[in-house]
Order: structure tokens, then C-alpha cells, then sequence
């Protein structure tokens, strides 16, 4: 076992333990799926919308490549540029020089995954240009210093007064101000960053290849005020999330509102199209989108896992997740958690490294049936767990056990050779350093099996 499974296990074993993060993620969540719930009552039919923005992904990411030549031929015609990233490495040089070109000394961000995922704050920090995020939630990650905890709600896991207590430390604020008190607190603190910031980085809902615009999705209005202050405006967007045509936000506005916030439509939705053009009085006066590659054209020439790429990021399969609800976000170690990260980080980032994520599911299937692209998220896992045996990244004392497992359950001669006893005695040997701790029992197999039960009753 890696390093980073190794870890995984272990602060898995003691977040399931902690019973405040469990109610606080519980109480979260269970307000979501009311929300949910009623957000969903604008769809006169749910599952053909929900097909429908399936097949539409599905079309997008078959013809990724000329979508992809469509939007950029339309965006550099107003004059947008475009820049092409590999890797997460070339990502943060193609920024750095952007902003050393503009002598920056400070950059405003909106929410954004992408720029997590390369770890964007980080790099500019040891750069000496200040970023600062603008999403409250994510604000309040920065001043704790902690990743995203969700991809949607990144300060899910904290309550009110965990809040509170934060920015009485880090803000020298009362630890008794009320979440309106709080919000206004971070406005404050924020207002002068955007008039300060030379370059306003954003990432992207949604790419749209016939306009050659790119649509954000918010709820608190930042995102507009850091794509309208800063003289720059940075889009970091993967290549994945391209729709074909305008028309096709009529339907993924309102699903990723109903899924991600349970929403009808969310509260700001913004399409820009490149830089400011003569004669209009507002946006940025340079506008550049950089599609970032990083891993997932090896989803692409995959074509089962392919369907992963359809994820429109709103964070419903983590809701719904038992594993994540129990471990939470940060355990995972990832950028992207829960069910929809446990498939395609291992792709990302390496199925030898990670492929531990993909075990770590029951395999209800309650994720696909609540992802509103229909992604079939417990069949990739399975498929991420073949492509680990395939690919030998399982150790040769774990297929040794299978096999023989295997031979043992496919005969009832074999299973009856020994009683129940001799049966717990090797469970608990094989599997309670895994299963048999104090929280948890092993089963009990009866003295006789069924099998003989039956054997003797018919005597």
C-alpha cells in the first residue's frame, strides 16, 4: 500500500469517528436535499431534461476537438487569446506571465476549481503577487488556510461559529456576529482588493463554441465585479467544458442551479465573449482564455471512463455520498472529491497513486442516480478498480487471496470442508485489522452451513 492510501485510511478512520463534523455535514446536506426538492419542480419532466443534457455532453465531447477550433476562431475575432496548457506547470507560467507583463502586484479571483486544481494561490504567493478569493466560502478557506472542503460549498464542514471564531482570529472581529454580520464583514474587507487588483482570474461553468463566449454562474456578484474592475481578465477553464451552442444553457443554467444549490436559476449568469470592444463602457481591456489540458485527454482515449468528462461540477454526487458524508472532502487529498473525484482523479493524477479512491465506495449507486448528466459513476469505479488490476498496481498477496477466495465460493465442496469456527477464525485473521475494530464487528458464520442444515433435514 502507497503512502497516500496509507493516509487516506487513516484520517478516514478518525473523521468517521467525529460525530460534529458528521452533524454539521449532515445538517448541511439535509437542507440541500430540501432545496433540491422543490428547485427540481420547474422541470415539467426531470429525467428527459436529464437525458437530454447527456446527450448534449455526450455530442460535445465526441467532437471536442472542433468545438474547441469553433470557439477559439470566434473568440480571437473579438479579440480574445487563447493559450493552450498541457500540464498544470504550464497553466501557472502562462498566468505568471500574463501578470508580470502587467506588473501586478494583486489578483482578485472568483471561484474556481481549475485554478485549484494547479494550485494557483500558492505559486503567485511565492511570486510575491497577492490572490485573494472573493466567493465568501472560499475567502473563508483562504483565512484558515485550507483547501476547498466541496466543490460547489467550499466551507461546508464549518458552522456559524466555527466562522465566527475564525475571523475573530484572523480579523480581529466580535466571535458573536451572526452570518449576516459575517457576510458583511468579508464585503468589507474585499471592496478595495478589486479596485486594487490589476488582473481578475476566473474559471468557467460553461464554454460556449458558437459564440465564443464563456458563461459563470454565482450567487453573490463577485465574480462580475473581479471580471470588471481589473484592466485583465484570466480565464482558466478545462477543455472539457464546452456546450456547442448558446442555445444549450437553457437547459444547463437550471440543472446546475436545481443540483448544485437546489435553485431555480442561481442568482448571477454571466456570458463574456472577449475584451471590452469599442464603443461599450464597461469590461476588462484584455481577456484570455487558457484551456487546461492536465490530464484529461487521458479520460478521453478512454472510452469507457470518457463519460466522466460530462461532469458539469455541482456537487450533487457528494451529497449523496455515504462515504463522503462520513469522511468528508478534505480527506481525500484531492481537488476533486467525493464520487465524481474517486473516478477521475486516478486518470489526473495517476491510477497507481490514487486508485485507492475508487475502493472507497459502496457501490449503492445513489451517485448516478443523482448526477443531472446521468453519469454513471458506480460503473467507472468499477471500471477504475479493473483498470488498477490490469495495469498490475495491486500487490501479488492481494491476487493470490482473491483467486483463492474465488475457487473457495465457487465450490460448495470446498466451503463445507470446515466448520463455522475454523471459517471465523480465518476471517478474523484475513480482515480484523480492517474491519474488526471497536466500532465495528466481524460476521459471525454459524456452526453449520446452510447447505448441511438442509442435507440433514432431508435425511
Amino acid at each position: 500500500m502507497n503512502k497516500t492510501a496509507s493516509t487516506f485510511l487513516n484520517e478516514s478512520e478518525v473523521k468517521a469517528a467525529d460525530l460534529g463534523h458528521r452533524n454539521t455535514i449532515n445538517f448541511n446536506i439535509g437542507k440541500y436535499n430540501t432545496a433540491v426538492k422543490n428547485g427540481k419542480k420547474q422541470f415539467a419532466d426531470i429525467t428527459t431534461a436529464r437525458e437530454r443534457a447527456k446527450n448534449v455532453k455526450w455530442r460535445a465531447i465526441e467532437n471536442l476537438d472542433k468545438h474547441l477550433e469553433e470557439f477559439e476562431s470566434n473568440f480571437i475575432r473579438r479579440g480574445g487569446k487563447v493559450i493552450w496548457a498541457e500540464t498544470a506547470e504550464q497553466a501557472r507560467e502562462e498566468i505568471l506571465a500574463i501578470c508580470k507583463a502587467k506588473n501586478c502586484k494583486s489578483v482578485v479571483k472568483s471561484k474556481s476549481m481549475a485554478t485549484e486544481e494547479i494550485h494557483l494561490n500558492d505559486f503567485l504567493h511565492e511570486h510575491n503577487i497577492e490572490s485573494v478569493e472573493t466567493d465568501l466560502g472560499e475567502y473563508i478557506q483562504q483565512l484558515a488556510e485550507e483547501p476547498p472542503y466541496h466543490i460547489v460549498t467550499p466551507a461546508m464542514h464549518k458552522s456559524t461559529q466555527d466562522v465566527a471564531d475564525l475571523f475573530h482570529d484572523k480579523l480581529g472581529t466580535s466571535p458573536t456576529l451572526s452570518p449576516e454580520q459575517l457576510t458583511l464583514v468579508a464585503r468589507d474587507k474585499l471592496r478595495q482588493k478589486y479596485l486594487d487588483a490589476e488582473v481578475g482570474i476566473t474559471g468557467a461553468n460553461f464554454v460556449i463554441a458558437d459564440i465564443g463566449g464563456v458563461a459563470v454562474t454565482e450567487n453573490e456578484g463577485n465574480a462580475r465585479l473581479t471580471t470588471s474592475f481589473p484592466k485583465t481578465h484570466i480565464v482558466l477553464v478545462g477543455i472539457e467544458k464546452v456546450l456547442p451552442s448558446i442555445t444549450d444553457l437553457a437547459l444547463f443554467w437550471p440543472l446546475l442551479a436545481t443540483y448544485g444549490t437546489g435553485q431555480q436559476i442561481t442568482s448571477y449568469n454571466s456570458i463574456f465573449s472577449g475584451p471590452r470592444q469599442e464603443g461599450e463602457t464597461d469590461g476588462p481591456d484584455e481577456m484570455y482564455i487558457i484551456f487546461l489540458d492536465n490530464g484529461r485527454t487521458n479520460l478521453l482515449k478512454d472510452v469507457e471512463a470518457r463519460e466522466a468528462l460530462y461532469c458539469i461540477r455541482c456537487g450533487s454526487c457528494l451529497n449523496a455520498c455515504p462515504v463522503y458524508k462520513n469522511i468528508g472532502g478534505h480527506t481525500y487529498k484531492t481537488t476533486y472529491s467525493g464520487p465524481i473525484g474517486s473516478v477521475i482523479t486516478p486518470h489526473l493524477k495517476g491510477v497507481g497513486e490514487y486508485m485507492h479512491l475508487s475502493y472507497a465506495s459502496s457501490l449503492c449507486g445513489n451517485c448516478t442516480e443523482v448526477c443531472p448528466v446521468r453519469i454513471n459513476l458506480h460503473e467507472l469505479l468499477l471500471h477504475n478498480r479493473h483498470k488498477a488490476v490490469e495495469e498490475h498496481h495491486t500487490g501479488g498477496g492481494e491476487k493470490i487471496g482473491w483467486f483463492g477466495w474465488k475457487q473457495a465460493c465457487l465450490s460448495r465442496r470446498m466451503m463445507n470442508i470446515v466448520g463455522g469456527k475454523t471459517k471465523n477464525l480465518v476471517i478474523g485473521k484475513l480482515f480484523g485489522s480492517a474491519w474488526g475494530d471497536d466500532e465495528r464487528g466481524l460476521p459471525i458464520f454459524a456452526p453449520k452451513s446452510f447447505n448441511q442444515l438442509w442435507k440433514e433435514r432431508r435425511k
